[in-house]
């Protein structure tokens, strides 16, 4: 049940895609922000922090803000250029508004990407504790943004790397090489037109809103901007090569999960975590587990069986009886805040940045 009784979010939730949502319960329309507008309303309820919390890569992420107001902000580059879309609850009817020329793309998108496509009745727990978290997050759908490249390249940033460390290169490389998003220059709607400034969301240096760059942006980049970012030549590299082939990556987008993943495996530097990752958010992909992670299997292992060094073999092995719903079953799992204590130090935080 949302409000103010909830559980405060712990590390653990927050990574299962937990974002805290001011004022959601009283979200209403901003006024007078002259951009496009749709009204939808779903058959279920719909949890923004939920939905679309795996969108957000850190607390300061140029592309994606919550306001006071319960409303959320993204900012991204779809098929038709740069859009901004603000979406809130009120009621029970969720009410987008967008600017920019990917305005209409994003409200077209909009039902999906709040898990219009998304089945959560196929799923079955199993264990009690999954069970337990899914009563607890009645919201909880798969969001499918049909977007690859803005999840694809923040998921290559996060390889091998704290998430402190990828979530400030990501900021870093947007905020210098980005565009300011199209829009009002306020979040809340506080004496705000509707002219072509940032989003100023609150939060994050600057408090300011960027669409990613472009591909031929990120080609574009320097070598020594990425040292700067704290990005190594590895991850670079992979990101290079990606965005020379961008338009046959987002054509993984009209294929099934499975098969976007080995289109997305092509590219040398992306294996089965990183193409899990995004066909968890571009896809909505049910099933789309993540492999090879650091600390996923042993959260699992801990969370099903009380094996807190459980690898990759037995984190699938407990996951069997939810085949087809596996990536739910673990978010459900990092949802429900259940993780073994810590019994070593943390990966170190590194910043080639400084060498």
């Amino acid at each position: 049940m949302a409000g103010r009784f909830d559980p405060r979010p712990t590390r653990t939730t927050v990574r299962g895609g937990h974002v805290v949502v001011p004022g959601q319960a009283r979200a209403g329309r901003a006024a007078g922000l002259g951009g496009r507008t749709r009204s939808w309303a779903p058959p279920w309820p719909v949890d923004l922090g939920l939905v679309l919390g795996p969108l957000r890569r850190g607390p300061a992420d140029p592309t994606f803000r919550t306001t006071p107001d319960g409303a959320v902000w993204r900012a991204s580059l779809t098929p038709v250029g740069p859009g901004t879309l603000r979406v809130s609850v009120r009621a029970g009817v969720v009410e987008g508004e967008a600017w920019g020329p990917g305005a209409e793309w994003l409200l077209e998108q909009l039902p999906r990407m709040l898990g219009e496509l998304d089945d959560p009745d196929a799923f079955e727990p199993r264990h009690r504790l999954v069970a337990l978290a899914r009563h607890r997050r009645p919201g909880l759908r798969l969001t499918r943004t049909g977007l690859v490249l803005e999840s694809l390249i923040p998921s290559i940033l996060e390889q091998k790397v704290t998430t402190d460390e990828a979530y400030r290169a990501w900021r870093l490389l947007v905020r210098k090489y980005g565009v300011p998003a199209p829009g009002p220059r306020t979040g809340t709607g506080a004496g705000a037109g509707a002219g072509t400034g940032a989003v100023a969301g609150g939060g994050g240096p600057g408090g300011g809103m960027f669409v990613m760059p472009a591909p031929r942006v990120w080609a574009l980049i320097p070598s020594w901007e990425w040292h700067r970012a704290g990005v190594d030549n590895k991850r670079a590299s992979t990101i290079l090569r990606v965005v020379q082939v961008a338009r046959r990556m987002e054509e993984a987008v009209g294929f099934e999960a499975g098969r976007a993943q080995e289109r997305l495996e092509v590219v040398a530097g992306v294996g089965p975590w990183t193409s899990a990752e995004v066909v968890q958010r571009s896809h909505g992909a049910a099933d789309a587990v993540t492999v090879g992670d650091l600390h996923l299997p042993g959260i699992v292992g801990y969370a099903l069986a009380g094996d807190r060094d459980a690898d990759d073999s037995v984190m699938l092995s407990l996951l069997e009886p939810y085949a087809g719903q596996r990536h739910r079953a673990a978010r459900l799992i990092l949802l429900s805040g259940r993780t073994p204590g810590r019994r070593q130090p943390r990966m170190p935080r590194g910043d080639i940045g400084r060498l």
